[in-house]
């Protein structure tokens, strides 16, 4: 089934590009008319915390459930994510109104008190969905200038030592209609009150006459779930009804902040780069390329007398270093692909589970570059170990996170939650791995090692010349450090709107403004890079391979620091719910890592070949 998703995902895409942007909709969130009474399929999803960050299916509690429950069918971001859409035992007939229907009426085990506590101890927060749309819950905060929403909603409530669950719900349906466009009614909202009420009973009648709240403290008692249904005309059409959720969202104002800070400190860095090549850069080359007598050749300084090493291999790894920025590229190019269909929109959150399995197809599909730019690069540092280079391209950035993702499963397996990946899954991850991203990468590999040696505008000389002894300010483990700071700088706003939506269980659609962090990312790593690039190269530093990848490669580090900030100030995990955080922050900051540090590497060549293309050389 999961594979099945996939190639639907994949054929699915490939048809909407060919699609006038006006004239379609996604597959399978098409809007949907319902007719006066029709029922309206409500299912539920799973229960997630952001205490524990492990997710549970609904049915996992013992909860009113029909006698058959079908199973919607996943894709695999949905799989990944832990999601399981069941049918539901809600009645709901579309504009009918409903006031106290009894769902069920169960008694509980000391052992399912236990289980009720455990969760609302927990904050576990119940999801469901009618017609593609989750349920919200409006927040009511006098400090709100708007209607605010929230999806899910809470399982019951903790007051001292009383457990109190909510068994009674207020489906409060929004629909919208327009005779002259189409017949029937759409979904347009989908909003809950969960009520806690300790039932009257008479027999076997059951009223919802409160006789106070529902407690749930000791086996034995009695439960009545029930629900009221109230349906609503609503102006607000069918494109626009997750603009709820979006308006709960943080201010733009926020946002804009974020790419103006941004924004400042690349336009810094821009002139700091035109400085340097049209005044100091210009200069030297115009005087250089001169006719200079012996004495004046011996005043030369800087830069220029690196020319017979500026290029040379590196001495530490160079097969590692190509390795490296192959993965880089192949994370960059997986970025800038899955930021062009978000901003298409193939990627909002009605499409559920669609980021997820976008990023894994299109990470499995960029292994041609990853292999092609590996190639090319150890080529040029003289490598010969090609099949070394191939298996290392293609195996030890994705065989780390596979590793990583299993070990993590485990642990999520253990706890029995909803969320861990089970084994035919684990197979397709594999399947694509192996079958589509090795053989992609194989073939780069195989086409970069067949091309013609990139040809630098240098040779290096025989004798390595000696670097004369460095001030401070100039050691590799300063320049590192303070290269990584700015990039980080960049983005440390919106990447804290990151977090809150990943770790908060809250959708990300803001990606116009995501893309533009992307961008000024991108420029800042690479003018960082080159700026300290030249200060290395005029201290007479040719050593620059490495560290031009580590001096905006090391903003990952500072992105790892602020996700334990994150952890320690906005998150009270379990010890599974850390053990998930920080194995995954560990891996987005060493993508993060990869991805800046390709960037820097090749701002920081291209730059070097182009300077030293300019001067006259005997």
């Amino acid at each position: 089934m999961t594979m099945r998703s996939l190639v639907v995902a994949a054929v699915a895409a490939v048809a909407c590009l060919a699609t006038e942007s006006h004239g379609f909709y996604l597959p399978g969130v098409a809007p949907r008319q319902f007719k006066q009474d029709e029922k309206v399929d409500m299912e539920v999803n799973k229960l997630i915390s952001i205490k524990t960050q492990l997710p549970f299916e609904y049915y996992s509690l013992p909860v009113c459930k029909p006698e058959h429950i079908k199973n919607a069918p996943e894709n695999l971001g949905e799989v990944l994510a832990g999601d399981t859409i069941e049918s539901s035992l809600y009645d709901l007939r579309m504009n009918k109104k409903e006031m106290c229907k009894v769902l069920c009426t169960l008694r509980y085990t000391d052992d399912d008190v236990k289980m009720f506590q455990d969760m609302i101890a927990d904050e576990y927060r119940v999801h469901w969905i009618i017609d593609n749309l989750p349920l919200a819950v409006q927040l009511y905060d006098d400090n709100t200038p708007f209607e605010a929403y929230e999806e899910g909603y809470l399982l019951g409530n903790k007051v001292q030592d009383t457990f109190y669950i909510h068994n009674h719900i207020k489906f409060q349906i929004r629909v919208h209609q327009n005779p002259e466009s189409f017949e029937g009614f759409r979904v347009v909202g989908f909003i809950v009150v969960p009520q806690s009420i300790a039932h009257k009973r008479t027999g076997d009648s059951v009223s919802c006459d409160a006789n106070g709240a529902q407690t749930i403290m000791k086996g034995g008692e009695l439960v009545s779930w029930t629900y009221d249904v109230e349906w609503y005309e609503s102006d607000v059409p069918w494109a626009s009804r997750w603009d709820i959720y979006l308006n709960s969202a943080p201010n733009d104002k926020i946002h804009w902040f974020s790419i103006s800070n941004s924004l400042m400190i690349v336009l810094f860095l821009t002139g700091m780069v035109a400085m340097i090549m049209m005044r100091t850069l210009h200069k030297d080359i115009a005087r250089y390329n001169e006719e200079q007598s012996a004495e004046e050749t011996q005043e030369e300084f800087g830069w220029k007398l690196v020319h017979g090493d500026v290029f040379r291999p590196p001495s530490t790894s160079p097969l590692l270093l190509s390795v490296f920025c192959g993965s880089g590229v192949q994370i960059l190019c997986m970025t800038v692909i899955l930021m062009f269909f978000a901003l298409l929109g193939f990627l909002s959150p009605a499409n559920r589970g669609g980021l997820m399995t976008a990023m894994l197809l299109f990470f499995v599909s960029m292994g041609y570059p990853a292999g092609y730019v590996s190639a090319r690069l150890y080529k040029m540092f003289g490598g010969k170990q090609w099949r070394r280079s191939l298996y290392l391209t293609a195996v030890l950035y994705p065989g780390t996170v596979f590793a990583v993702f299993f070990i993590v499963n485990l642990f999520v397996w253990q706890a029995g939650s909803s969320g861990a990946v089970k084994f035919s899954t684990m197979i397709a991850l594999l399947v694509l791995w192996m079958g589509i991203s090795f053989p992609l990468c194989a073939l780069g590999s195989f086409a970069g090692f067949k091309r013609e040696e990139i040809k630098n505008p240098c040779r290096y000389n025989q004798i390595p010349r000696q670097i004369p002894e460095q001030p401070f300010y100039m050691k590799p483990a300063v320049t590192i450090l303070v290269g990584g700071i700015l990039p980080f700088g960049a983005v440390f706003i919106e990447l804290f709107f990151l977090l809150s939506s990943i770790w908060g269980k809250r959708p990300y659609y803001v990606f116009g403004f995501l893309t533009l962090v992307l961008i000024i990312l991108v420029a800042t790593c690479a003018e960082i890079t080159i700026v300290l690039c030249y200060f290395q190269l005029c201290s007479e530093d040719y050593h620059w391979w490495w560290r031009s990848f580590l001096t905006s490669g090391s903003s990952s580090l500072y992105l790892f620091l602020y996700s334990i900030l994150y952890y320690s100030s906005r998150l009270e995990l379990h010890f599974v719910g850390t053990v998930i955080y920080f194995a995954y922050m560990g891996l987005i900051a060493i993508s993060f890592g990869l991805l800046t540090g390709c960037v820097g590497f090749f701002a920081a060549f291209f730059f070097n070949r182009q300077i030293y293309a300019s001067i006259k050389l005997d």
